[in-house]
Order: structure tokens, then C-alpha cells, then sequence
């Protein structure tokens, strides 16, 4: 590569701000912030900003001493409002998300680049690796089938993801930023900012190979809630109300048809017990799950094994069921509830 190339790529990703809000995450950002810091030390980025959500441990002092600029958020504010707040100090003309948990690949900043190659791209994200750290079952379900979707959804995306994702700031700013009124706690903040970003013209793009490792640790309730009331009802409320459905990621027809299937497997299997049915229809069933279901069976079986792919799958049968429990449940408030008692909480 001649000099002249390195340079003018140099000069590119001067303009990159990475932001990072935390609070009382000293233990993630010892591990997550060094890998930011020998990018913006390469000069592949201009600045690393870690925003301090008033934490009560030692995790500005570290972020400070790891080399990061420390903004304090001046109250708790949650990661959206504090994205909002770094956004406008940050000198980069694109605003790179990282969350606190999250350790980017050496690679990521040169897919961060190709990604904002045409002008008419606003927004860049990507995806979590398929080997995170934590090796309980629900942590390793949860990481490969976020990495599964991410791997499988359309190249110019209708969301955007703010684990490890980037916009341009003229564009974050002219949109008002992460609506931190609708989402007054960690939710689905980023997707509703991704859909603001579409309908103001820009184009959001997907690169599954900017890849990134999760830290965070997935508990059997932690996870449910979380995936109901922090995903699945807000994301919910968001597409009857607003946006519709799309046709994409974990929401994509063919992810609907895998919902209905799982439906009817969950009433098949009670039939069953009930004796209503012959044991040999929920066989058939489970056949028909697995069948539909076999490129993420396949993900599961060739990182874990044929015991892991097994009760993944039948975990995601369980995540289809909720989901979609969630989602009628929105409908029947959407049509009871009057229009002024709508809320995106």
C-alpha cells in the first residue's frame, strides 16, 4: 500500500468519535477499552469518549488512566441519554457506539470505513462474534443467535443496533438524537432511532463482519425480562403504532412463520398430554420445527454440539411462544387502550 493511500485512509478515520457510556462497568472496560484505545493510538479513530453514568466505583478513574476522554453525565441518566450527551462534545463527524460490555475486533475500524464508503450511508452496524466468553447455556443460546440474525439480515438494514454501531452526527443531531422520553430505560431506544434515520432519508447498512465479542452474562430471569419487556413489547408497541412490521432480522416473514409453527407445536405437545392426539403428531411436529428451524440447528450443532443444538432450539420455541404472546398482547392494548394513554414504555 503506497503512502499516499495510508495516509488519506489515516485521514478518514480521523473522524470517527467512539462513545461509550457506562456505569459502574470498571470490570467490562478493562477488558473493552484497550482494543479502542490501539485504534484511536493507530490513528483509526480520532477520540475515545467514555461517558460516566455517575458510577460509584473506580470506573472513570480507570477509563482516564486507560487513556479514554471521561465526560461525566452529571446525573443517571441511562446509556441513551448519555450517548445523546457525548454526541455533542464529540469532534468526529461519525459517532461510533460501543457498549461497555462489548470488545471490538483489531479489524473493526477498516469495515467501519468501507461501510461509510458512499454518502448516502448515515448509519453502520454489525454484529456480535459467535464465541462469547461466558459459557452457560443461556449466554452462549443468546450471543449465536444474535450472531445468527446478524449474519442472515439484509445488507441495508430498516434498524439500527448501538452495541457496536455508528452514525453520521450531522444525522443523529438533525433527528433529535436517542428518544430518551419514549425510552426512559435501557430498551429498544437504537431500533426506534434506526427507523427516524430511514424516514429522513438515509440509508442504514448492515456489515456482519464488523464483528465484536460480548461479555455480558444471560440469567434464566434477567434474560426473560429483558427480552419481553425491554425488547419484545416495546418493539411491539413501536410497529403497530408507528412503523409497521418489517421484513427483517429477527422479525422477517419467514421468522413469523417459524412463530406460528412453534404455535402449533406448543399446542400439539398439549394435546398430547391431554391425550387428545396421538404421541406420533407432536414426533411430526418436532420434525417440522427442526426442518424449518435448520440453519440455526446447524449454527448450534457445529459451535456446541448435538446436546447444545437440541435444547437451543427447543429454548428458541420458548422465545417464539413469548415473543408472540408479547406481540398480541400489544395488538388487544393497541385497540383497547385510548390514544392518548399510548406509551412507548
Amino acid at each position: 500500500m503506497s503512502t499516499d493511500n495510508t495516509m488519506e485512509q489515516v485521514a478518514d478515520s480521523l473522524d470517527i468519535s467512539i462513545i461509550m457510556p457506562v456505569y459502574n462497568g470498571k470490570d467490562f472496560i478493562v477488558k473493552s477499552l484497550p482494543p479502542l484505545i490501539g485504534m484511536m493510538k493507530r490513528g483509526e479513530v480520532r477520540e475515545v469518549i467514555v461517558v460516566d453514568d455517575s458510577s460509584t466505583d473506580d470506573t472513570a478513574k480507570i477509563a482516564s488512566e486507560l487513556g479514554a476522554r471521561v465526560i461525566p453525565s452529571g446525573g443517571r441518566l441511562g446509556p441513551g441519554a448519555a450517548r445523546n450527551e457525548a454526541a455533542k462534545l464529540a469532534k468526529g463527524e461519525i459517532l461510533w457506539f460501543v457498549d461497555a460490555d462489548v470488545i471490538i475486533h483489531d479489524d473493526a475500524a477498516a469495515y467501519m470505513r468501507e461501510g461509510f464508503s458512499s454518502p448516502d450511508v448515515v448509519a453502520v452496524f454489525g454484529s456480535y462474534d459467535d464465541k462469547p466468553p461466558a459459557q452457560n447455556f443461556l449466554s452462549q443460546y443468546k450471543n449465536l443467535v444474535h450472531h445468527f440474525y446478524h449474519h442472515r439480515g439484509r445488507k441495508e438494514a430498516s434498524t439500527f443496533w448501538s452495541g457496536c454501531g455508528a452514525v453520521r452526527k450531522a444525522n443523529f443531531l438533525a433527528v433529535g438524537g436517542f428518544d430518551v422520553e419514549m425510552f426512559k430505560r435501557p430498551s429498544i431506544e437504537d431500533i426506534e432511532l434506526g427507523y427516524r434515520l430511514r424516514e429522513a432519508g438515509g440509508k442504514i447498512m448492515l456489515f456482519p463482519e464488523l464483528q465484536s465479542t460480548h461479555l455480558k452474562v444471560w440469567r434464566f430471569f434477567n434474560l426473560i425480562h429483558t427480552e419481553i419487556f425491554c425488547r419484545a413489547i416495546p418493539w411491539s408497541r413501536l410497529m403497530i403504532r408507528q412503523t409497521g412490521v418489517v421484513d427483517d432480522l429477527n422479525v422477517s416473514t419467514q421468522e413469523r412463520m417459524r412463530a406460528m409453527l412453534s404455535g402449533v407445536f406448543f399446542l400439539g405437545l398439549f394435546l398430547v398430554i391431554l391425550g387428545w392426539i396421538p404421541v406420533w403428531s407432536i414426533i411430526v411436529l418436532a420434525g417440522g420445527v427442526i426442518l424449518v428451524n435448520s440453519n440455526l440447528f446447524s449454527l448450534f450443532f457445529k459451535r456446541k454440539g448435538l446436546l447444545f443444538a437440541f435444547m437451543g432450539l427447543g429454548f428458541h420455541q420458548l422465545y417464539y411462544l413469548y415473543s408472540s404472546a408479547a406481540f398480541a398482547y400489544c395488538i388487544l392494548e393497541a385497540k383497547l387502550l385510548p390514544a392518548n394513554k399510548k406509551t412507548g414504555e
